[in-house]
């Protein structure tokens, strides 16, 4: 339920939390690590998957097969931990299932549609073991909030519309995958995402806070929801009010007493026992109603290019979103776990999830890391478990009427449990003390999200993040170098006052490529550089992490010579790489600088330039 880069490096972006082994939805769990090996040799063997103990990313000694990879070489021995996993996802996925596919105004049914759509197809093209797919709260308001704007919720047109999403939401994941094009992800940064996600738990406790306080349904932005809510506070049901605390409460001890514990379910069958105990509907405790059963229709309903094009936009947007969690997700899992996995087909699988959703009348499916993580810690092997949840689901579709008692407020409590995970305050503490700009980025995100929209929220971040990226690039430090004392090592003379510069000789660095942004700045602190100081014979430029010049960096790199040649100052290239020579050469500036004057030190351009044969004792 829980977006991220890599999650391994610092509780990153998306699905952190699941990592960690901190609570996270409604499935609560503690990631161990778990040892893969078998034997005395040092392999680890996850699901056929054959490669060194505790690496990842290596070439592996077993090629997979093209479909139902984790179920590849199964062993007998994994049955006792594929079973133990199946149930743990069970129990969390079904009133999990249930509150998303109301977050999403769908009907319930369609959660365990979602579910086993997205469970069976990544099982069959995904390559992560343990990964769980199906419906979540991440990306369900947010498409919510844009079919709202096109449909009412709920009503036929909007289902419709919702399968059509999903379909375009599949397919791009889809071609992500097939195309490689996962590195899309890394546009929502550790800020943008965090400040996403907060945004997302503030609507949901907005959309949810009606529904626990047991007051009448009501619509609007997200500032008409809490003027609602506020304005009729008088009209509380207390025994819906009771009921949503008391399965959060639950929720909050299970967690605490053992990770285990699936409070959410505990909450959900109590709650409605409850209810039909009492007769609390009365006393006007609404409760889900009517689940209508069966098998689901196949296709798409209002197919056509105006209804395309009108939710093709945030199609993408949610697509984004699937991505970065995905691949979050999936990266996350596999490195704790030491075992192999192909992204692109976890891209797939996931994509594919999405299209048969969207074709049974279901809504966009994504990784969750909550999910995942429960599948990790009652030591699931392969998709065996997450299948088997799945089948279990499909035989409980035609009785999913037994779930009509189950209260409007023990929904929302769960959903406000989830939120309440979702807000990553530490996160957002965290990002303030390292750069009040970043901060910046993560506070616009969310006020954007809350105040203006989900879609609108992410591309204005997205936007001034990227800007942002582009500021600093187009600015960057020209660095003056110096010898360290004794030795024939150069460093920068902000980052080691002992120094010292060659008397004549200036030598910096400027470890970025140049390019059109730049140019300009690069030629001004040259200039300003040759102007301090004592008058300078030799100029070495250190282009160390200057990994590339576009055409105008070599015009501005050109001004730079002829001021050089005016001045009688003989200029010198350091740690040139292969492409940044090569264009030099294509530009005709190697040859003006003389391939002689291209050294692969430091030291060795100004000994060789400045005559300077020793470094200084």
């Amino acid at each position: 339920m829980q977006l991220g880069e890599d999650l391994l490096a610092r509780r990153a972006r998306f699905g952190e939390r699941a990592v960690d082994g901190e609570a996270v939805g409604v499935g609560v769990i503690t990631h161990r690590h778990r040892d893969y090996s078998h034997g005395t040799d040092g392999t680890a063997d996850v699901a056929g998957i054959t490669g060194p103990a505790g690496t990842v990313g290596e070439d592996v000694a077993v090629r997979p097969p093209a479909v139902f990879t984790s179920l590849h070489g199964y062993r007998q021995a994994w049955a006792g931990a594929d079973l133990a996993a199946g149930l743990t996802l069970l129990v969390i996925a079904v009133p999990e299932q249930l509150a998303t596919s109301r977050l999403a105004g769908m009907p319930p049914i369609t959660g365990f549609y979602a579910f086993v759509a997205g469970t069976v197809v990544f099982a069959l093209l995904g390559s992560n073991p343990q990964m769980s797919v199906g419906a979540d709260s991440t990306i369900a308001p947010l498409f919510a909030a844009g079919v709202a704007t096109l449909a009412a919720t709920g009503s036929p047109h909007y289902v419709a519309l919702v399968g059509i999403l999903a379909v375009m939401v599949g397919i791009a994941v889809l071609l992500v995958g097939l195309l490689r094009l996962g590195w899309i992800a890394e546009f929502l940064s550790v800020p943008i995402s965090t400040g996403f996600l907060s945004g997302v738990a503030v609507i949901i406790v907005a959309h949810q806070l009606p529904d626990l306080l047991g007051l009448p349904p009501t619509s609007g932005d997200n500032q008409q929801r809490v003027s609602y809510v506020a304005h009729h506070l008088n009209e509380v049901n207390g025994w819906s009010l009771l009921i949503g605390l008391g399965v959060l409460a639950t929720m909050i001890v299970c967690a605490r007493i053992g990770h285990r514990i699936p409070g959410a379910l505990i909450g959900l069958v109590a709650s409605s026992g409850l209810v039909a105990a009492l007769d609390l509907q009365s006393h006007g405790v609404a409760v889900l109603g009517t689940v209508h059963t069966g098998a689901p229709h196949l296709g798409l309903t209002g197919l056509s290019w105006s209804a395309i094009a009108s939710v093709g936009p945030l199609a993408g947007v949610v697509a984004l979103v699937v991505v970065t969690q995905t691949a979050a997700t999936t990266r996350a899992f596999a490195d704790r776990g030491e075992y192999e996995i192909d992204a692109g087909r976890d891209f797939a699988g996931v994509g594919g999830g999405s299209v048969l959703a969207g074709l049974v009348g279901a809504f966009p499916v994504n990784a969750s890391p909550p999910r995942s993580g429960a599948v990790a810690t009652a030591g699931g092997r392969t998709q065996a478990g997450p299948l088997g949840a799945a089948a279990a689901v499909v035989l409980l579709i035609p009785v999913a009427n037994i779930f009509r008692d189950v209260p409007l407020a023990t929904l929302a409590a769960i959903l406000i449990y989830v939120a309440y995970h979702l807000f990553n305050w530490r996160d957002l503490v965290a990002i303030f003390r390292f750069s009040a700009f970043e901060f910046a980025l993560a506070a616009a995100t969310l006020l954007a999200v809350v105040l203006v929209g989900i879609q609108q929220g992410i591309a204005v971040a997205v936007v001034l993040a990227i800007l942002d990226r582009i500021r600093v690039s187009a600015r960057p430090k020209l660095h003056v170098m110096g010898r360290i004392p004794g030795t024939t090592s150069w460093q920068r003379q902000s980052l080691d006052p002992s120094a010292q510069t060659v008397p004549g000789v200036l030598v910096t660095l400027f470890a970025t490529p140049i390019w059109y942004a730049n140019a300009v700045h690069f030629r001004a602190e040259v200039s300003g550089a040759l102007r301090e100081g004592a008058p300078v014979r030799v100029f070495v430029l250190d282009t160390v992490g200057q990994s590339d010049i576009d055409f105008t960096g070599t015009r501005a790199l050109e001004r730079v010579l002829d001021r050089c040649e005016r001045d009688g100052i003989a200029f010198g290239v350091a740690r040139a790489g292969v492409h940044l020579h090569e264009s030099l050469r294509r530009s005709g500036l190697a040859a003006r600088i003389g391939e002689n004057r291209f050294f692969p030190t430091v030291d060795e351009a100004v000994r060789a330039m400045a005559g300077d044969g020793s470094p200084p004792s």
